[in-house]
């Protein structure tokens, strides 16, 4: 459906109810990275009431893929290196807010800012988040799937957006020595590692999937792009949702943007079966 799938350091955005499909989807395109790549992609889990995405269940079923958590965390000055195994963690899910944007914010005589609380346990969860993204990345990954995005009627005061912007254009789209050297403290004592492990950063890929109240397919394909939504900077969108054929309700599937090569403009019907999504 893509003129030679999604095109490298761009972003997609996939828009759908639950349990249409997405998470199947974007860990199929995770795994792939171990043929086109060399290495396996990243998941990076924004749901905050935990893996109920069961990410880990489908990732042993489909691909034998045994997605483990990353937990390293890097202070100022600490050991930056993963420990033994640690490369073996695909997953992370170290951003656990979901609501408004207003709801971690405190008044003041200038208007809204962010609470002095929140923020702290912001800049703490970086402490895991910036390591996982820089050493996978360093090592060879080059895709990057979001997922886990609910539902909000104004895109612009979602926190979950709000963080991913700051997450797509400060970690994963972050030129690889600057990154290096925020981590790996002091960076004269790690200078050479960072040197040698540069890498582009226009190369890698994100899949963003994003949860919506809209099921139907006409519906999605209808949808107006609102403030704030990140579909309006995305190279790619792809819409998933379902239509009642007859006397039982089908999976389908449609690329309504996709820049820099050719696409279909036909909807295709899929299901879900023992190897994942299954296009019919």
């Amino acid at each position: 459906m893509l003129g030679g799938g999604l095109l490298a350091g761009t972003l997609a955005v996939v828009y759908g109810a639950t349990g249409i499909g997405k998470t199947h989807l974007g860990l199929t395109f995770a795994d792939r990275g171990r043929v086109a790549e060399g290495a396996r992609g990243l998941v990076f889990d924004m749901n905050g009431r935990g893996d109920s995405q069961r990410h880990a269940d489908y990732a042993a079923r489909l691909f034998g893929w045994s997605l483990a958590p990353w937990t390293h965390t890097v202070t100022p000055m600490a050991d930056p290196y993963p420990p033994p195994g640690g490369m073996d963690a695909h997953y992370s899910n170290a951003f656990p807010w979901v609501g408004r944007t207003r709801d971690f914010q405190a008044e003041t005589r200038d208007g809204f800012e962010f609470d002095w609380n929140w923020k702290a346990a912001y800049n703490h969860a970086l402490y895991t988040v910036r390591p996982f993204f820089y050493f996978h990345f360093a090592a060879g990954s080059r895709r990057v799937v979001v997922d886990g995005v609910e539902p909000m009627d104004s895109p612009a005061d979602s926190i979950q957006f709000f963080l991913f912007d700051e997450l797509y254009r400060k970690v994963i789209h972050r030129d690889a020595e600057t990154l290096g050297m925020e981590i790996c403290l002091p960076v004269w004592k790690h200078r050479q590692f960072i040197d040698s492990h540069c890498y582009d950063h226009r190369r890698i890929t994100t899949l963003l999937l994003v949860t919506t109240e809209e099921t139907r397919l006409e519906d999605l394909v209808a949808r107006k792009v609102a403030a704030g939504d990140l579909g309006a900077t995305a190279n790619t969108i792809v819409v998933m949702g379902s239509e009642r054929i007859g006397n039982r309700l089908a999976r389908l599937l449609a690329v309504v943007k996709h820049r820099g090569s050719a696409m279909s403009d036909e909807i295709v019907e899929y299901r879900i079966g023992a190897t994942g999504i299954e296009l019919a």
